[in-house]
């Protein structure tokens, strides 16, 4: 097949880096987005996320005449759908996946598709989901043939291709890892592998649609599976006065244990997400999964209690003073180190419960983004030196590069990962 025309549908995180390294190979790419700050700042070969390297990449793409981001999809030979998954019912014992944003995406692609096209749903899914947007795909375009009606001889092809990347290193790890591609037919798959060795160096191993879904959701409940030990051990050794951080470097030291690192919570849209996904569509047999999600969900709620003792302790030395008194820096609000993403961040909720409970002042120290968000009241961004001269209580959420290094000694230090 021949794609000189690619769309990407979606240009946050996952989607502007997959755009721009299309467009770095020389291929013309149109990025579709409904964020008008996002279309007008790609537009001008900028970038709106945190995202090393990627900003020479659009603008040389944008310059060169090979990316271009706008509200409306325009035709193209494949289209990429990398939109958000989230949940319906965030605060329901399972929560529902919220398929919504896909289904839009797959309506307003539908109109400009011809025969011979490919559609691929990157966005990280439940089980059934690329079928499900085969569906309302085929139910706009019913002139169209698809791969859940006649198989090989669709005139559309579909597949799903998760991203397996890390934020701070996506540029490179788009290039090299491997990608599992699962196509609704053996044509689909053909047709999607040849469109990502456009770019890809890693492997690119081909199954059905529904086991590439599980392979993504599966690869992020591991790690939950495995943080939510380290983040149980964690709680575990406080009560018994033992430093995690020495206990679990010592057991490491064992051939065959390979220890997380506890912290504050898990965050992120895919780690503290995609459990989910299992054990909504079986909850009967996904114990352990749920069970993980369960205690990483409940250690920012550890943290929060650690806050308010460390104010008791506080107040009791120094008998003169009030809780309003007392300023409390919160060190990071991104949901890991050194990126700007503060989706469903651990820190970030943190620091926001602390404004709601406490009366004095609280500051927040994150070196990777300008202004917060216009949800947070009462919450200052704060310098990292003002900080540690002017706050009462410091908690430490995530292990930034710029907190590795600097020396923060006090009687009031909470340090969640260990720096």
């Amino acid at each position: 097949m021949s794609f000189n025309t690619i769309s990407v549908v979606g240009l946050g995180y996952i989607g502007l880096p997959t755009a721009a390294m299309f467009a770095s190979r020389k291929k013309k790419v149109i990025g579709v987005d409904v964020n008008q700050h996002a279309v007008d700042t790609i537009n001008r070969g900028e970038i709106h996320i945190v995202e090393p390297e990627l900003d020479m990449i659009v603008h040389a793409a944008v310059k060169e005449g090979y990316l271009k981001a706008t509200h409306t999809p325009e035709q193209a030979d494949a289209f990429l759908i990398a939109v958000p998954t989230p949940f319906k019912n965030s605060d329901s014992e399972i929560p529902e996946p919220d398929l919504s944003y896909i289904k839009a995406a797959a309506e307003a692609i539908a109109p400009v598709l011809k025969k011979g096209d490919l559609v691929i749903l990157e966005s990280t899914s439940p089980v059934g989901a690329t079928e499900q947007m085969a569906e309302w795909l085929a139910e706009v375009r019913t002139d169209l043939t698809f791969p859940q009606q006649v198989g090989e001889e669709s005139d559309i092809r579909i597949a799903h291709c998760p991203e397996r990347v890390l934020p701070g290193h996506v540029v490179h790890e788009l290039v090299e890892n491997d990608r599992v591609i699962g196509g609704m037919t053996t044509m689909c798959s053909q047709a999607a592998t040849e469109l990502y060795k456009t770019f890809v160096e890693g492997e690119c191993i081909t199954t059905n649609t529904r086991t590439a879904e599980m392979a993504k959701l599966t690869e992020n409940s591991f790690r939950d599976v495995n943080i939510a030990f380290a983040n149980e051990l964690s709680m575990i050794c406080d009560k018994l006065d033992i430093n995690v951080w020495e206990l679990i470097k010592l057991a490491n030291r064992h051939p065959r244990v390979n220890i997380l690192q506890p912290g504050p919570g898990v965050g992120g849209h895919c780690i503290a997400v995609d459990p989910w996904f299992i054990v909504s569509k079986t909850p009967d047999e996904a114990k352990l999964i749920h069970t993980a999600r369960t205690v990483n969900d409940a250690k920012p709620d550890w943290v929060i209690n650690k806050v308010k003792l460390a104010i008791a302790d506080f107040l009791q030395a120094n008998p003169t003073k009030t809780a309003k008194d007392i300023t409390i820096a919160c060190y990071g609000l991104a949901f890991k180190a050194d990126i700007d993403d503060l989706r469903e961040s651990p820190a970030l909720n943190i620091a926001q419960q602390i404004v709601e409970f406490h009366s004095g002042k609280v500051i927040a120290v994150e070196p990777n983004i300008k202004r917060l968000p216009n949800k947070i009241n009462s919450l200052q961004l704060s310098k990292l030196e003002l900080a540690k001269n002017t706050a009462d209580i410091h908690l430490l959420l995530v292990d930034h590069r710029e907190f590795k290094n600097n020396s923060l000694k006090n009687n009031y230090l909470i340090d969640t990962k260990g720096i």
